[in-house]
């Protein structure tokens, strides 16, 4: 990717960029969904834009991708458990943090995003750190120019959505995905989550039962040695657990994005308006390919079931791995591996990493087996993995945009719209 040039007016704007309160984003944001360009044809609200429709520049681009998704250091991990001491709990999945929480560090979340210029994958889940952060301040410049060296074009078009149900809810048809506007899209792997919360009930000495079929999963009763044997959670429990879980990474991340548009100036909105179907590739028409994702179908299932985009995004199932046995050992190699949370030569914030990230508890073969036991009869009885959630989770998605001022005069009473969005075009542009 090419280098990010930024002019000395961008870096001015900047500096603003940095000062803008964090209160007045919280307290100012709404959605504002009408863009330059935009038509509302009927109704109580309909307008016409008298403007020509904006794209975001590369640097406004660049902003809201980093904050979305931007790497910000080292993360700290979990501290201590006391049934893991003196070792360390080995929850985490990446040694990174990022702009948004995770649930003990799973991270499996990636990003796509979609504009005038194409469409793109945007890797950050287990980059390592390009610039340092200390006491919140950063180099923004390399730190967004570590965010556009991620970027990988899929293709030179912008993700095809028609203007209608089923691909959008009704009340999205006018706007979302308008031309100019940058689309977010984050995804989630389910799969390898749930092999993560599989481990953190193994770890703390719990097994899990199949409650849908109203029997025990066999072969985990050899495991007797768990504190809670005979307390086993229920699958459906643990599956709407990773499925909410990994909700939040997706919903907190492009809040952020939401935050930075007031600060910034730009309309947009975080949304859920897009049959997710549609985005991953499963909407059953072929001039529709969505983001490409391989998709499974059976007649257990009520709906499709995207499994991941070959070589770009690969989930923790079939048919990205041979069986879930290979899925095991990839979770336990991402944690323990080179670059891996619990890798002792992986860098880090403490002042001994090596003998804090040495000293994490292992993953040891009891523990390998049962995980493989327990994911491999739910991807045997349910045919996927999860079982009862899909695969690859996708739900909200941001949408940025130069917004159309004019729209909220006409309106709106006075107040509708920041002293940023007022003062956008001359600051920015």
């Amino acid at each position: 990717m090419s280098a990010l040039v930024i002019t000395d007016k961008e870096r001015a704007t900047l500096s603003r960029l940095a000062e803008f309160p964090l209160l007045a984003g919280i307290y100012g944001r709404r959605s504002r969904r009408f863009p330059v360009g935009g038509e509302i044809p009927g109704g109580p609200l309909a307008f016409r834009s008298g403007k020509d429709v904006q794209p975001l520049s590369e640097f406004e681009r660049a902003l809201v991708l980093a904050t979305v998704t931007g790497v910000t250091g080292w993360h700290f991990g979990i501290s201590h458990h006391p049934g893991y001491a003196p070792a360390l709990p080995n929850y985490s999945g990446s040694a990174s943090g990022r702009t948004f929480p995770s649930a003990a560090g799973f991270h499996t979340t990636e990003f796509f995003f979609t504009d005038d210029t194409g469409t793109y994958f945007l890797p950050t889940r287990d980059a390592a750190p390009d610039v340092e952060i200390i006491d919140g301040q950063v180099d923004l410049e390399a730190w967004l120019q570590a965010t556009v060296d991620r970027y990988q074009r899929l293709s030179p078009d912008r993700l095809h959505i028609p203007r209608e149900e089923p691909y959008l809810e009704g009340h999205n048809t006018w706007i979302a995905n308008h031309p100019g506007s940058l689309l977010v899209i984050p995804v989630a792997d389910l799969a390898q989550h749930l092999i993560a919360n599989l481990a953190f009930f193994a770890q703390n000495g719990y097994a899990i039962y199949d409650d849908i079929h109203d029997r025990p999963i066999p072969g985990v009763d050899e495991f007797g040695e768990l504190r809670h044997a005979s307390e086993p959670f229920p699958l459906s429990f643990v599956e709407q657990y990773t499925l909410a879980e990994a909700s939040a990474e997706l919903i907190t991340s492009v809040y952020n994005g939401h935050l930075l548009l007031g600060a910034m100036g730009l309309g947009g909105w975080t949304f859920d308006g897009i049959d997710r179907l549609t985005i991953l590739g499963a909407s059953g028409n072929p001039d529709v390919p969505g983001l490409g994702f391989h998709v499974q179908t059976d007649e257990r299932w009520a709906l499709p079931n995207p499994t991941g985009r070959p070589g770009v995004f690969e989930t923790y199932s079939r048919p990205h791995v041979p069986d879930i046995a290979t899925a095991i050992r990839n979770f336990a190699d991402r944690k323990y591996g080179d670059g891996g949370p619990f890798h002792p030569a992986t860098p880090g914030p403490w002042r001994d990493t090596p003998v804090v990230r040495g000293s994490a508890a292992g993953h040891d073969q009891r523990l390998i087996d049962l995980l493989t036991i327990e994911a491999t009869y739910i991807d045997d009885t349910f045919g996927k993995l999860p079982g009862s959630v899909p695969t690859v989770q996708v739900l909200n998605y941001l949408q940025a945009q130069h917004i159309d001022t004019d729209f909220y005069d006409h309106h709106f009473d006075p107040g509708a719209y920041l002293s940023t969005h007022r003062d956008h075009q001359h600051q920015w542009h």
